[in-house]
């Protein structure tokens, strides 16, 4: 069975500076963790490419799912971002 390769995608603000780094084996992964801390407008570098992932994201409150442990809180996170598309950089 082939391992999944983990790739490293920078978080990028308006401006085109890379603020954070976000790992995943998809860039829709990342995009999940990067909504997690609240990021709305993520664009996904992918590290050793010129490809910019473009996503929309959000996180709501819920009620913790049935069947969770007990430790965990009444309400959490969820995140859920949209892909809008994939850009090309000219230059990195």
């Amino acid at each position: 069975m082939a391992e999944k390769k983990t790739r490293n995608f920078s978080l990028r603000d308006k401006d085109g500076k890379e603020i954070g780094v976000f790992t995943g084996n998809q860039p829709r992964q990342a995009a999940l963790k990067a909504a997690n801390r609240g990021h709305t407008e993520i664009n996904l570098r992918e590290k050793g490419t010129k490809k910019v992932h473009v996503f929309i994201g959000e996180r709501k409150r819920i009620k913790k799912p049935k069947g969770a442990p007990a430790w965990m809180a009444a309400r959490i996170w969820k995140p859920r971002v949209k892909k809008v598309g994939i850009e090309k950089l000219e230059e990195i």
